[in-house]
């Protein structure tokens, strides 16, 4: 009796213990977790875009609805009836807009940083394998693009012709090094083209405008807070919370929009350095240029000189 019991205890099986042990497979098998991570991805997506979509749509309704209380006030108040009607209409023009132009797609910042990250880790690559230097210049070369990122191999080494900087290589022996289309160059474009007003052409205003562009339009960045000191040719653009991450990398596409920006803007060689900013910032990007005044002083004075020997 006590034997059988034995050889039935050995041969009976418990589900609970083999899966406490590890013996049996998951009932999931990965290609189901893999269908069940892509559904949730999925649907995170959609949730996103519709939470996006719908903050355009209520800022649309409260235009609308501002447009619509001043025209009832057009009615009500004949004083200020034009002034009303005037807000009105903008009101309303403005709510049809923004509904309408809701985008559609919205691509994840994560996205962009690990695509950006990609092209900076492989131009990197480029530069240090043909020993390039450690400058970053924009120079302004108008159309078809509004500025060329150049690498020199020295940086004692003059600037080159603009149509030397068609590129990539640049070998002739005076000017050896990379001239590339900055990742910013394409952003500028965009900024230029929803300013209300005129490019600035003053480092002071420009400065201002560039960084308003960075949050307000693009939102690459959480807030950025401009230093210019005009005197000694120097604009420093104190940057928190890129959504790209890091600022330092290669034509990063914050440090690239605003030394495009500068470059356009006051027409100067752009000289670009990003470093970790203090306890009020993460990153500062500092451009630099040249000031001509010294040297068309310099002209005026040898002018006069030679116009008073004379």
């Amino acid at each position: 009796m006590s034997a059988s019991t034995t050889d039935l205890d050995e041969t009976t099986t418990d589900p609970d213990a083999d899966r406490a042990d590890g013996s049996d497979e998951d009932p999931l098998e990965p290609a189901a977790r893999a269908e069940l991570l892509a559904a949730e991805n999925q649907r995170l997506r959609t949730e996103y875009v519709r939470a996006r979509q719908s903050q355009y749509r209520r800022t649309a309704a409260g235009l609308a609805l501002v447009g619509v209380v001043a025209a009832i006030g057009a009615v009500v108040f004949p004083d200020g009836r034009e002034v009303l009607f005037a807000l009105a209409a903008v009101g309303l023009f403005g709510g049809i807009l923004t509904y309408y132009l809701t985008p559609g797609t919205f691509v994840a910042a994560d996205v962009g940083e690990r695509i950006y990250a990609a092209m900076a880790a492989n131009e990197a690559a480029i530069a240090g394998e043909l020993g390039l230097g450690d400058d970053r210049i924009y120079v302004p070369a108008g159309e078809p693009v509004d500025a060329r990122l150049y690498v020199p191999q020295r940086s004692t080494d003059e600037l080159p012709a603009l149509d030397e900087l068609d590129g990539p290589f640049l070998t002739d022996p005076d000017h050896r090094g990379l001239s590339l289309e900055p990742t910013g160059g394409t952003l500028f474009e965009g900024f230029e083209r929803a300013l209300t007003a005129e490019l600035a052409t003053a480092p002071a205003p420009l400065a201002t405008q560039l960084a308003d562009g960075l949050v307000e339009q693009f939102e690459l960045a959480a807030s950025a807070e401009p230093d210019v000191d005009v005197q000694s040719g120097r604009a420093t653009v104190a940057i928190t919370a890129s959504a790209f991450g890091a600022v330092d990398r290669f034509d990063h596409p914050i440090a690239s929009f605003l030394a495009v920006g500068f470059a356009t803007g006051l027409e100067r060689p752009i000289r670009l350095e990003v470093t970790p900013g203090d306890e009020r910032s993460d990153w500062l990007v500092t451009c630099r240029w040249d000031d001509d005044d010294d040297d068309d002083a310099d002209t005026d004075e040898a002018s006069v000189g030679t116009d008073s020997n004379s």
